[in-house]
């Protein structure tokens, strides 16, 4: 499958950060993304402190999802993305789920749905996440998932609290 080069693009990214200076690692890694020319952030949700899932034993993590418009085709952007994660240190530690100084996930990538052993989109667990979809519905709600064929909020509602702990920050500083 081929993709337009000069078409706009919408991608959803779920970041992610649980060593370091979690929040302080977000800003630049995203700050850095929308500063690469290869694609703008044009929504960002606010900041949460989450349980870990699937690897307990390590700290909570920071997430925070953007919107952003991009050129580059899914495959790319998967690319990029994995390079920008290494540029801010991330390694490979052998644990599935485990710690890491930045992560992106690709949520949604337009409206399409995309199987590949390289990518899989919409991202295949994000509405089991409460650490996706919280700060997801915070920025677009009504955003319909291509193979649910339900609004983020909708799916959201469906977990209930069914999921793991997922604070908002400034809930913790009021």
């Amino acid at each position: 499958m081929s993709y337009p080069k000069k078409c706009t693009n919408t991608a959803v990214i779920a970041v992610g950060a649980n060593l370091g200076e979690k929040v302080e690692n977000s800003r630049k890694g995203i700050a850095a993304l929308d500063a690469s020319g290869k694609l703008e952030v044009i929504r960002q949700s606010g900041f949460y402190l989450t349980e870990p899932v699937g690897y307990a034993e390590q700290s909570w993590f920071i997430n925070s999802v953007l919107i952003a418009r991009t050129r580059l085709s899914p495959f790319e952007l998967l690319g990029f993305l994995k390079k920008m994660e290494r540029r801010f240190g991330r390694v490979d530690c052998g644990i599935r789920y485990g710690p890491r100084v930045l992560d992106f996930d690709i949520i949604f990538y337009n409206d399409w749905v995309i199987e590949s052993r390289a990518l899989t989109v919409p991202h295949p667990r994000m509405q089991e996440r409460g650490f996706v979809m919280n700060p997801l519905c915070d920025i677009a709600p009504d955003w319909i998932h291509p193979v649910f064929q339900q609004t983020v909020q909708q799916l959201l509602n469906k977990m209930g609290a069914q999921h793991e702990a997922c604070i908002p920050m400034e809930a913790l500083y009021n």
